[in-house]
């Protein structure tokens, strides 16, 4: 009598789970490699919006104006052509609330007064000489080559002065404030507005005619002085 070897085979119930599942995952590829492909396009918006972040924080380093950049003294509060007339000169050479014995915030750079200057590029020595620049993400910050959209990622700054609210009432102990909208008329005031806009002419539709616009503002407060104690 012979025997028979018999050999282990798939049963046809185990075939078809088998083609189920690897149907399963090809339908789910194209899922997959788009939600890669959008996060990898949000982690680009982040990094241009660190980077937008990053060249206001960076702006708001320098001087508020050129004409209270001197080395010479103390950075003087300057005059305005537009501004609230609370916060002109009072008491000598100080705004009303600033001690006469405090060498801050004064109107004076020795016996000397100066005025605004209207927004200007004319050197990095304030922050108006940032406004309508524009850089390419690529280029902007280190490790910008690295990107994916090199090229089609671009960052705008302006600076304007802003359109102060003359009807405050700086006596009460609170009031509302509102961002305030840029001026385009010459004017100066006592805020400038700093906008940083991140744009993309990408084709990517995560990316594709997005706009995001950060708002600053800087203030004509002058400069200050570290008050020293002397030993006894």
């Amino acid at each position: 009598m012979k025997r028979k070897n018999l050999r282990a085979a798939i049963a046809m119930i185990e075939l078809i789970f088998a083609v189920v599942i690897m149907g399963i995952v090809l339908m789910s590829a194209p899922m997959l490699i788009s939600t890669a492909s959008k996060s990898v396009t949000v982690a680009l918006q982040q990094e241009g919006i660190n980077e937008a972040a990053s060249r206001i924080a960076m702006i708001l380093t320098y001087p508020w104006d050129q004409k209270d950049n001197n080395d010479s003294c103390i950075p003087p509060v300057l005059h305005v052509t537009a501004g609230h007339s609370a916060l002109e000169e009072a008491n000598g050479s100080r705004r009303i609330g600033v001690p006469l014995s405090t060498a801050s915030h004064t109107f004076k750079c020795g016996s000397a007064e100066f005025n605004a200057s209207a927004i200007a590029t004319d050197g990095l020595d304030d922050i108006d000489d940032f406004t309508n620049t524009t850089l390419v993400l690529e280029s902007s910050g280190n490790g910008g080559e690295d990107y994916i959209e090199q090229t089609t990622v671009t960052i705008a700054t302006t600076v304007l002065y802003a359109n102060e609210d003359t009807t405050i009432n700086y006596n009460q102990t609170s009031f509302a404030f509102s961002p305030p909208a840029a001026l385009n008329n010459g004017s100066t005031t006592n805020i400038k507005r700093i906008d940083v806009t991140l744009s993309s002419s990408s084709g990517v539709d995560e990316l594709k005619e997005k706009n995001i616009t950060l708002h600053a503002f800087s203030c004509n407060i002058g400069g200050y002085d570290y008050e020293s104690e002397v030993a006894p």
